[in-house]
């Protein structure tokens, strides 16, 4: 058997010397490597940027459940047209993947884990990354960004995944998995009494960053919800997961430093976290965050040059951070929220699985 690099860049096709995540081609032979999982595919969760780009270009709107078979069938088109010249899904548009589970089915001799054959996993790297082969794209769930497949994937040794929990359904777990990082980023940045913005609020990562917020911030700190229409809003004021509730366009960077100015006393906040799967929002963000404070751009969407290019234009010295999905714990982390509050796990069980 073929020996592997932990990285993965044995498989890395075109352009050589480069990981395989900014790798154009990748090698998607299914005969693994010594240190390698094989996983038989059920489901694929699209990051929410790279899909609403997919069904954009494939069909000119927005991912909706109502599409027609036509329309279905060109964003599958599309899907399997970037993993046949690929070897991975990394949306041409947008650089971004999503994550995937499945059932382990080989694992090589010398791949270093607790896995066993037959263990139902999640994957937690990117779909960017992730040697893939689609056979066949079943039940397409639009509105939440899910597609079962047929279909193989390795695991390099670097790759880090979660066992499935016993105690939720497969898909509510997938749903929580696919935002990870957002709620665990959440928990290492936010400090009891701090003044907490979340961007996107009534979203799936959203959400899930509200109620973290809140317990970090405790009653002497305020979260704030910026929700993308009233709906959104609503469905985070019914949860109660924050002190402050408004919907608007997060595109508009001057609507939301006048309200987060009205709302902090002039104060503005300490964190400010965009989960918004959108272009543009990044001024927003920078305007509703005090000097000293913190941008936590978990958005796909995002454009760093405008980010720190923006930041530097109206003179704000803030910390941003690059949307990492990756961060120790997470997985457990974001497992936990829905343990921890029936009201979000039965919404994430109706909306998401």
């Amino acid at each position: 058997m073929k020996k592997g690099n932990p990285y993965g860049t044995h498989r890395v096709i075109s352009p050589k010397g480069v990981l395989p995540q900014p790798a154009d081609v990748i090698d998607n032979n299914m005969e693994i490597y010594d240190n390698e999982v094989k996983i038989n595919v059920k489901t694929l969760n699209i990051d929410s940027a790279s899909f609403t780009e997919i069904v954009k270009q494939s069909v000119g709107k927005k991912p909706t459940d109502d599409l027609s078979a036509d329309e279905i069938q060109k964003i599958k088109d599309c899907m399997m047209g970037i993993v046949a010249k690929a070897g991975k899904h990394k949306n041409p548009w947008t650089g971004s993947g999503g994550m995937l589970i499945g059932t382990v089915e080989e694992i090589g001799p010398n791949w270093k884990g607790d896995l066993k054959v037959g263990d139902k996993i999640a994957t937690l790297v990117s779909l960017s990354l992730t040697p893939l082969v689609i056979d066949e794209i079943h039940e397409m769930r639009a509105s939440i960004d899910q597609v079962d497949i047929t279909g193989h994937a390795i695991l390099f040794q670097s790759g880090i995944y979660a066992k499935l929990p016993d105690d939720m359904p497969e898909g509510l777990a997938l749903s929580a998995l696919d935002v990870a990082g957002a709620p665990a980023q959440t928990a290492k940045l936010v400090q009891s009494g701090q003044t907490v913005l979340v961007i996107g609020g009534g979203g799936k990562s959203g959400l899930l960053c509200l109620f973290e917020a809140k317990k970090r911030a405790g009653v002497t700190g305020k979260v704030i919800c910026a929700a993308g229409s009233q709906k959104s809003e609503d469905r985070a004021r019914n949860l109660d997961l924050a002190d402050e509730y408004f919907h608007i366009d997060a595109t508009d960077a001057v609507g939301m430093y006048d309200k987060i100015m009205e709302l902090t006393d002039g104060q503005l906040c300490d964190v400010v976290i965009n989960c918004v799967n959108i272009e543009n929002t990044e001024m927003a963000s920078v305007l509703a965050c005090k000097d000293d404070g913190v941008v936590y751009f978990f958005s796909m969407a995002t454009s760093f040059t405008k980010a720190a290019l923006g930041a530097e234009g109206v003179g704000k010295d803030v910390k941003m951070i690059i949307g990492n999905g990756y961060c120790k714990g997470h997985a457990e982390i974001t497992l936990q929220c829905l343990r921890d509050h029936d009201g979000l796990r039965k919404l994430f069980q109706e909306m998401y699985a």
